[in-house]
């Protein structure tokens, strides 16, 4: 009889690092299930990038401000998805940040300054889920003003580990993670038969972990400004800018969003940065099945209600 152990394969798609792991005796089925898995995010990834002029994401956006697009089912039911979490978040989350005007903000080349609000609020103008409009009969999307575009920067990964889960626990996986760049689902056992942990990283030194969590058949995506910020005037910004505003949110150092599904958990890391703590567990603490970690800028640590640190 062989002993189960932990099978893993990496691969860089959609902008981020995925690795996914099968506890297996069989390390061939394994590595056939793990590749079945990495397939499919490829396939979401053609889907909803915006790098290619045909995918549907692409079409989208050509056609903003002109004609419907007809999409698949699949696009049509997340861009859905997207609208109801922009409603829940008061529009925190946004899937037509697209429409943003980057030029202002290039946290890889050392920002200085920050834009003026007047700028800020111009640049962000086209950014508005409600004028996202969905045709169920005939599953179309338009986008009403021109210029808007959509992208699932914010919610993509999440949900391609979730397929990716999908399809290999239909091939039998009972036992697995799915990690992308930090954002995971994981269900059953490690080998041994003890939970999943899972490491929370330090937002001062994202090497090193703060606190760990036990976990199985969950999901957990961080958001945090500690891998791209800028430092003006001896204040630290996010990288992450509020679709409201224009301007980079400042007050919390991460998130971390406990939650069923990794697409719910990835939607969700972002929003709560931008809404600040009070609003941010506010909303946690009404929705069902998720919970939250948040770290703000001077290294308080607050948690949603049935989070327990010691």
């Amino acid at each position: 009889m062989h002993k189960e152990q932990l099978v893993k394969q990496e691969c860089q798609l959609m902008g981020n690092r995925f690795q996914l792991s099968v506890v297996t005796d069989d390390t061939i089925w394994a590595n056939n299930c793990i590749s079945a898995g990495i397939e499919e995010i490829r396939r979401i990834e053609r889907l909803l990038t915006t790098f290619n002029d045909d995918s549907e994401t692409a079409r989208v956006n050509e056609a903003a401000g002109i004609a419907p697009v007809q999409v698949s089912r699949e696009t049509f039911e997340l861009i859905r998805r997207s609208i109801r979490i922009s409603s829940i978040t008061q529009g925190a989350f946004d899937i037509t940040y697209g429409s943003m005007d980057k030029r202002l903000w290039n946290f890889d080349q050392g920002l200085t300054s920050l834009p003026n609000r007047q700028t800020a609020a111009q640049m962000v103008r086209l950014i508005n889920y409600r004028n996202i409009v969905l045709d169920e009969n005939n599953s179309t999307v338009f986008l009403k003003e021109k210029g808007m575009r959509i992208g699932f920067g914010g919610i993509g990964k999440g949900y391609a580990a979730d397929r990716a889960k999908a399809v290999m626990q239909q091939m039998g996986v009972q036992s697995g993670v799915v990690n992308a760049s930090g954002d995971l689902s994981a269900w059953g056992t490690q080998a041994n038969g003890r939970p999943w942990t899972v490491g929370i990283a330090n937002p001062d030194w994202s090497s090193e972990v703060f606190s760990y969590l036990e976990m199985s058949n969950l999901a957990v995506a961080t958001s945090g400004n500690y891998e791209k910020f800028a430092i003006i005037d001896g204040k630290r910004y996010s990288h992450t800018i509020n679709p409201r505003t224009g301007l980079p949110v400042t007050g919390i150092k991460s998130v971390t969003i406990i939650t069923a599904h990794a697409e719910l958990a990835d939607a969700m890391a972002t929003p709560v940065m931008v809404m600040g703590v009070s609003a941010g567990l506010n909303l946690i603490n009404q929705l069902q099945d998720m919970e939250a970690i948040i770290i703000d800028d001077y290294n308080c640590i607050y948690t949603s209600h049935n989070i327990h640190l010691n």
